[in-house]
């Protein structure tokens, strides 16, 4: 890639490497597929909270938690939440969790009761 000021010319290299599709794991961390799965759910939970229009106090009462955990929820600071409380805070939501794979806990996958299962949302 070439920039240009008014008597300057810069070279640079640049070396693009494919992603495998999960950050976590292109980062190196052990636990990949569990970190990228508690994403994908938080993502969710943040979504349906967002559409909904629910202050962190509603939203708190509804999961059973307190603001300040979905205070670190909404900001992604996941390290104190496990998959399967995720999981229990999308059905808290009215929504419908499933593993696709229970051996793998990146498969999982959500959708609403209020809409029909070919409307499905992947989370990726």
């Amino acid at each position: 890639m070439a920039t240009q000021g008014p008597e300057t010319m810069i070279e640079a290299e640049h070396t693009i490497t494919r992603g495998t599709g999960n950050v976590f794991a292109d980062l190196g961390y052990a636990d990949a597929d569990q970190r990228q799965t508690k994403l994908r759910l938080a993502h969710a939970i943040n979504g349906v909270i967002g559409r909904r229009r629910l202050s962190q106090t509603v939203a708190a009462g509804r999961l059973g938690v307190n603001q300040p955990k979905v205070s670190a929820l909404a900001n992604y600071k996941l390290e104190g939440f496990s998959v399967e409380g995720l999981m229990i805070f999308l059905m808290a939501l009215d929504q419908v969790v499933y593993s696709s794979t229970p051996t793998r806990s990146s498969q999982v996958a959500c959708w609403s009761h209020h809409k029909p299962p070919g409307s499905l949302h992947a989370p990726r």
